[in-house]
């Protein structure tokens, strides 16, 4: 039988991430990011947006700081994760989390910090344009704190695509500089183990803008 009778529809970003997060009941450690959590403590807690919340981790820990945060995601699993996690973490009334089309989504009124932790996808995703996009809402004097990978793992999927990454300059230059103050933008390198226990350092880009 040709390929012709079984035709390949193209994979929507929330259709591969649905079918990861259906491979097992935990994707995550549960744990916020370290980098996140190391750029964003000195900042004064107010309204949030996480963007790709994943299963709340980074979400949740914003909330217990006193932030009120919206965590979005465009994985129905995740969120209902997430969801469940803010319950056990006692701050679902802080922790609130929705499933969107990231593509298209923008959050309704001003807001303080924006984050946005390892926010990638093999999957066409318009990155660079959400960030701008919610970025946009940040009032005066607000943030945004974005960690990726500099390099994808050893172990990873997609270890061969580093085209897709940004350096500290890259993300920092997607702002415009008139609007955005760089409060940090460096390389940090952590260690970290794989899924097979195999051990690596790994470079994270980490980047803190303020809104003039």
């Amino acid at each position: 039988m040709s390929t012709e009778d079984h035709p390949h529809s193209p994979v929507t970003p929330a259709e591969a991430w649905e079918f990861r997060y259906a491979q097992s009941s935990q994707r995550w450690s549960g744990n916020p990011n370290a980098t996140l959590v190391d750029v964003v403590s000195p900042l004064t807690p107010g309204r949030a947006v996480d963007l790709g919340s994943g299963e709340g981790a980074d979400a949740i820990w914003l909330a217990r700081q006193g932030w009120t945060v919206l965590g979005v995601d465009i994985s129905p699993t995740a969120v209902t994760r997430a969801r469940g996690a803010a319950v056990e973490a006692g701050v679902d009334g802080r922790a609130t989390f929705e499933a969107h089309d990231l593509s298209t989504w923008e959050p309704d009124g001003a807001i303080d910090l924006v984050t946005a932790s390892f926010f990638h996808s093999r999957e066409d995703l318009p990155r660079t344009e959400i960030l701008q996009r919610v970025a946009a809402h940040v009032v005066p004097g607000g943030h945004v704190a974005i960690v990726s990978h500099a390099a994808p793992p050893p172990w990873s999927e997609h270890a061969h695509h580093d085209e897709l990454l940004l350096d500290a300059d890259g993300e920092v230059a997607a702002f415009d500089p008139d609007a955005w103050e760089v409060v940090l933008a460096e390389h940090r390198e952590r260690a970290a183990t794989g899924p097979a226990g195999e051990s690596a350092h790994l470079e994270d880009v980490a980047v803190l803008l303020r809104r003039r």
